[in-house]
């Protein structure tokens, strides 16, 4: 059986319709190889960057739509990238800095999100799905700045 967060990035492609057409029917593990820490955070941003990246294929025709494909697809990749490095930081400081910026990247994902949906670049029910994976990673990621912060 799959890991929620799994069935999640598969029903979030499907309502996007960025799902490929062979599913792997892989298990994930639950537990990353590298530091024995839960995967599903790296998962789902590395899903949602995936996803943003997809999208960008698909707005990437006409002018507005190359723009904002192009921050969408940064600022998406960095959100998962700056978490990664955040993971292997050298201090707390380090860590809570990583963190701030992996939190900033995917704000600013959420802002390229909102901008397809209000410039009608592609339908409201593509970008809505990722538009609210991208809040719920925010969420998660302002939560986890305030955690570290306050473990003194």
């Amino acid at each position: 059986m799959a890991t929620p967060i799994r069935n999640h990035s598969q029903r979030l492609r499907k309502q996007t319709g960025l799902m490929t057409d062979e599913v792997k029917s892989q298990e994930p593990k639950a537990k990353s190889q590298s530091c024995g820490q839960p995967a599903d955070l790296r998962d789902r941003l590395l899903d949602f960057a995936a996803d943003c990246l997809k999208l960008g294929g698909r707005l990437a025709r006409t002018t507005p739509g190359r723009y904002v494909a192009g921050q969408l697809m940064r600022s998406s990749a960095s959100a998962g990238a700056n978490y990664m490095e955040a993971r292997g930081a050298e201090s707390r400081a380090d860590f809570v800095h990583k963190l701030q910026v992996a939190l900033k990247e995917a704000k600013e994902s959420k802002y390229w999100l909102a901008l397809v949906a209000r410039a009608e670049l592609l339908s409201p029910g593509v970008v809505q799905a990722l538009a609210d994976e991208a809040d719920a990673l925010v969420r998660i990621l302002a939560k986890s700045v305030v955690t570290a912060k306050g473990r003194r």
